[in-house]
């Protein structure tokens, strides 16, 4: 008989090298691998062949399943088969609602594990050369979505607005406008941004510009989600390594 358990990974962000041994381990001893969008697929090639896979991404706010359904479909997997793996994008505790999963799964007394990943939040930015903090420029970073629950503009973006820290915001595409809009009300128009689109992937491409060009420099270059957006004077360091980019890219694939 199988014994039921959880083991919710986190799979990085998007770069398949990026991903932990611990979680890879894991994905080797999977009956059940329940995948988000952004978790690199080439993850499930170290699954064994008679894993079960099993697509539950969300892709342009079209859910395949919701959050809800997602809960009930571990849980009664980990019954049936035994060992279910969570796969998701960047860290399952950073705006990945792997807190809540492992709450439900907890309620039916089913054993589980975290095994925390890389966030896009820190390595989409140093994909292409900005640190979130750096010695004379930043102190702190603050790492906020860009959308709340609702649907709507999280209200934290204000306050981030107010301070020195560099700013990451996931989930805030749709929102771009108007987060430009309040960093412009507190002086800030002029502050670098970035965006950064596909972080880590072979196919990373990102933007730079200030909050009162951003927007257009974005509509001009056809960026879009999944991107994540870097506001802060740290920014402006990537300029000084313009070859960063292309040896971070030819080592990883070493």
């Amino acid at each position: 008989m199988n014994i039921p358990r959880i083991t919710l990974i986190g799979a990085g962000p998007g770069d398949v090298e990026l991903i932990t041994l611990k979680g890879i381990k894991a994905i080797k001893s999977a009956d059940v691998i329940l995948y988000d969008a952004l978790a690199n697929e080439e993850l499930l090639e170290f699954a064994r062949p008679d894993a079960l896979r099993i697509y539950v991404g969300k892709r342009l706010g079209k859910y395949v399943y919701t959050q809800e359904e997602i809960n009930y479909k571990i849980v009664t997997l980990a019954l049936e088969y035994g060992h279910v793996v969570r796969l998701k994008g960047g860290d399952p505790f950073v705006f990945g609602r792997g807190f809540e999963e492992i709450e439900y799964a907890k309620a039916f007394n089913i054993d589980c594990e975290v095994v925390s990943g890389v966030t896009s939040a820190i390595a989409a930015p140093a994909s292409v050369g900005i640190p979130v903090t750096s010695r004379g420029f930043s102190e702190s970073f603050w790492v906020i979505t860009g959308t709340t629950q609702k649907g709507e503009l999280s209200d934290d973006i204000r306050l981030a607005a107010q301070s020195n820290a560099t700013i990451v915001i996931l989930m805030g595409m749709s929102k771009l406008t108007a987060i430009c809009e309040i960093f412009a009300q507190y002086g800030k128009a002029e502050t670098p941004i970035a965006i950064i689109q596909n972080g880590t992937r072979k196919n990373v491409k990102s933007v730079v510009g200030t909050v009162s060009t951003i927007t257009e420099k974005s509509n001009i270059a056809q960026i879009s989600n999944p991107a994540v957006i870097v506001i802060g004077e740290v920014v402006s360091l990537s300029e000084r390594f313009p070859e960063y980019l292309t040896m971070n890219n030819y080592h990883s694939r070493q």
